[in-house]
């Protein structure tokens, strides 16, 4: 995308002006799932294997490179998004609160449960996903979507109840991660209209208003003293990978706005749980936490079983020609 347009916020790709091909919704997801699944190996290593103390430090590192490459590219007219003013807080809002919610919460579950037991209790998102976007959106579903969002609760709960390394702070912090990222989705895919803010300027004034507000609480509970006193600072290794987060980071953002764009919040929240299937088995072999136990394996694999026929039904439908209403949500811009 270039710089300019008529419209202060308006996409001027020529491609805005149609429903997104089916290449650009595929190409889109498969871009999501891929930085979801590198940032979560990246963060998994930096916080358990590194022991890095402070998540939330990790968080502003990641919106700070977020508001630097977003910034320069938008001087150097790159892409374009609308200048500030006095209506864009309000146009955002809730969207900031749940941004920083789901940073902070997700990077503190990481730290705190096994890869596997992390990846079956953040499907927890897909169901929230549907409840808001039915109560938000006016969405309706199919009985197999509901039938296998059943599945995929079920298995989470049989794996969780048998966690011979259950941990109660842990388990908060992925439900509250879980909670946000669904809300995040869904009120993003509302406030994308081209027309006002743009994919950039959702992601550039997120991080904006609330990299202040979440270095005052980083300062406050001492997070940012842990981070400096951190003793892996002269490890080369472990700067390389916290830069790499961070980078992936603002790549996981802007793939997440991508694929809500071109898609649904839905099949950003479906196209996790795909992801999410090989993160979790990778986790039993080099992980190094996860504690086998038969229950809470069937459990992983029930819930995992749930996702990927989810998955199927969701991503089939997309790829039709015509998809149906309960399936796919159309950007209100597609609609005129």
């Amino acid at each position: 995308m270039t710089g300019g347009g008529p419209a202060a916020g308006a996409d001027p790709d020529p491609a805005s002006a149609r429903p997104p091909s089916r290449l650009a919704k595929l190409l889109s997801a498969l871009f999501y799932g891929t930085c979801s699944f590198l940032l979560v190996l990246v963060n998994k290593a930096l916080l358990t294997t590194y022991r890095f103390p402070s998540p939330i430090v990790l968080g502003i590192g990641q919106m700070a490179v977020t508001i630097m490459i977003l910034y320069v590219s938008k001087l150097n007219k790159i892409i374009h998004f609308p200048d500030f003013d006095k209506k864009i807080p309000i146009k955002l809002f809730p969207l900031p609160l749940l941004y920083v919610g789901n940073h902070i919460s997700g990077l503190s579950s990481t730290s705190k449960l096994s890869l596997p037991m992390f990846t079956v209790l953040r499907k927890f998102t897909i169901p929230l996903t549907l409840l808001l976007e039915t109560i938000i959106l006016g969405k309706q579903y199919s009985l197999n979507i509901i039938i296998s969002v059943f599945a995929i609760i079920l298995g989470a709960f049989i794996a969780a109840g048998s966690d011979l390394a259950f941990n109660l702070e842990g388990y908060i912090f992925v439900f509250l991660n879980d909670i946000f990222t669904a809300a995040n989705g869904v009120y993003t895919k509302q406030k994308m209209d081209p027309k006002e803010l743009g994919k950039y300027g959702v992601l550039f004034y997120n991080a904006c208003f609330m990299i202040i507000p979440t270095l005052i609480i980083s300062v406050s509970t001492g997070d940012l003293q842990q981070a400096t006193e951190f003793n892996q600072w002269r490890n080369v290794l472990f700067i390389i990978q916290f830069l790499l987060s961070c980078f992936l980071g603002f790549l996981l953002m802007y793939a997440t706005v991508l694929c809500s764009y071109y898609n649904s919040a839905l099949t950003t929240a479906v196209v996790g749980a795909i992801k999410n299937v090989s993160v979790a088995y990778i986790g039993m072999l080099v992980g190094g936490d996860y504690i086998f136990s038969v229950l809470n394996f069937v459990g992983l694999n029930i819930c995992m079983a749930g996702g990927l026929r989810y998955s199927f039904l969701t991503l089939s439908s997309q790829l039709k020609p015509k998809p149906t209403v309960d399936e796919e949500n159309i950007p209100q811009d597609y609609k005129a």
